[in-house]
């Protein structure tokens, strides 16, 4: 067990980084103590799960930068572990975070008050997530996806590989928001176009997609040629002129992860003037089980720059004054299949990819799949989706799986 939490603390907040030599060396033990609640030992690989320290420069890394520090030294080699998804899930399911007293409270209520206080996903920054995130090149999302091109959760009930789970999740979707021929759906974070696609192909209906990010739109718009679908680069916030009531249906997948709390009413304000009274809003969404902050310093820098996982309380708190919540269906554990089967697609072309991102890219993508698939299998993050309506509908909603 953690023997001594106010050093722990100390350094989960980096207050060792100036001190001495002596309480340098003692990093070490530190570091081992505070793991071990998870079974996770430190500079071993006696199993799989443990952590092979390869330059002594991690100790004081994690001790100065906390899990910034965790994760840029694993981009630059100072660690590894044979299997990188089961080290983080051991720690997550130990609840670290819960050892930790002091100063190093104070840490997660910082991020509370900048979640809740700071708008960081205002619509002057709202194009930044594409910029860093799906701008990077459509040659890494096109090896690592499946072919229908979908960055979101499958859904594996009778599924025995990626495609079918993609392929699934998206007739799920049509279906649980009952699309017939001439419909008009807007489709909130279309990213390549998946879902788009399949409604316009399969069901007849006429899409407006929106998406953040340059990269995206154009390759959607090529994958969506000839389809009576339209892909926009536009933020959600410039919907509303022009397109009230227009829609039949909404449906938004992976994408309110990026709204953040500031925004939520806003968001499903805009959505309800979007949607005709008689129609039906499905929401896709990581939810987030913890009662602590989620925003992680190194997803925050190097994947998802000012992102945010709401909680159900945020969503339902939210929602209420513009829907009512007709359905709400969780399978988060699909959510760690996919990011594994991700991750095997990503490794098995990496050798096509090598000559356009170097050996620091290669291990960052590693490290964000990896640590995100045990944040799904410690159970910390559900995978939700929420069919919604509006009040004036007097037509009774029938639960789809």
């Amino acid at each position: 067990m953690v023997t001594d939490t106010h050093a722990a603390a100390k350094i989960e907040e980096g207050q060792f980084a100036a001190q001495t030599p002596r309480a340098k060396r003692q990093a070490p033990r530190i570091l081992a103590q505070l793991i071990e609640p998870a079974d996770v030992r430190l500079d071993s690989d006696a199993r799989p799960w443990d952590i092979r320290v390869l330059d002594d420069s991690l100790y004081d890394r994690v001790i100065r930068d906390g899990s910034l520090g965790l994760g840029e030294a694993y981009m630059d080699g100072a660690w590894d572990s044979e299997q990188l998804d089961e080290t983080f899930t051991r720690l997550l399911r130990a609840d670290l975070d819960q050892a930790l007293h002091g100063v190093a409270r104070l840490r997660f209520a910082l991020a509370w008050l900048q979640e809740h206080l700071l708008n960081r996903q205002s619509k002057a920054r709202a194009f930044r997530v594409g910029e860093q995130h799906y701008d990077i090149g459509n040659d890494v999302y096109e090896a690592m996806l499946d072919p229908g091109m979908s960055y979101s959760c499958g859904y594996w009930a009778d599924a025995r590989d990626l495609d079918q789970a993609q392929q699934a999740k998206l007739a799920l979707t049509c279906r649980k928001l009952d699309l017939t021929p001439g419909q008009r759906l807007i489709d909130i974070g279309c990213g390549w176009g998946s879902i788009s696609r399949y409604a316009a192909e399969h069901h007849g209906v006429d899409v407006l997609g929106i998406t953040v990010s340059r990269e995206q739109q154009r390759l959607a718009q090529q994958r969506c040629a000839g389809l009576p679908v339209e892909i926009r680069l536009c933020d959600y916030r410039d919907l509303e002129d022009g397109h009230s009531g227009e829609a039949d249906r909404i449906v938004s997948i992976g994408m309110f992860e990026h709204v953040g709390v500031k925004n939520y009413g806003e968001y499903f304000r805009v959505a309800s003037r979007l949607l005709r009274d008689d129609g039906l809003f499905l929401l896709h969404t990581i939810g987030n089980t913890r009662t602590v902050p989620t925003s992680d310093a190194w997803i925050d820098k190097y994947i998802f720059p000012n992102g945010k996982i709401p909680s159900a309380r945020e969503i339902t708190a939210a929602i209420e004054p513009y829907f009512v919540l007709e359905d709400w269906h969780n399978f988060g554990l699909d959510y760690d299949r996919t990011l594994m089967a991700w991750w095997h697609n990503f490794d098995r072309a990496w050798p096509m990819l090598r000559g356009r991102y170097d050996e620091r890219f290669y291990r960052m993508w590693k490290y964000y799949l990896h640590c995100t698939a045990a944040f799904f299998r410690a159970r910390q993050g559900q995978l939700w989706q929420l069919v919604l309506s509006k009040r004036p509908r007097n037509r009774p909603y029938r639960s789809v799986r």
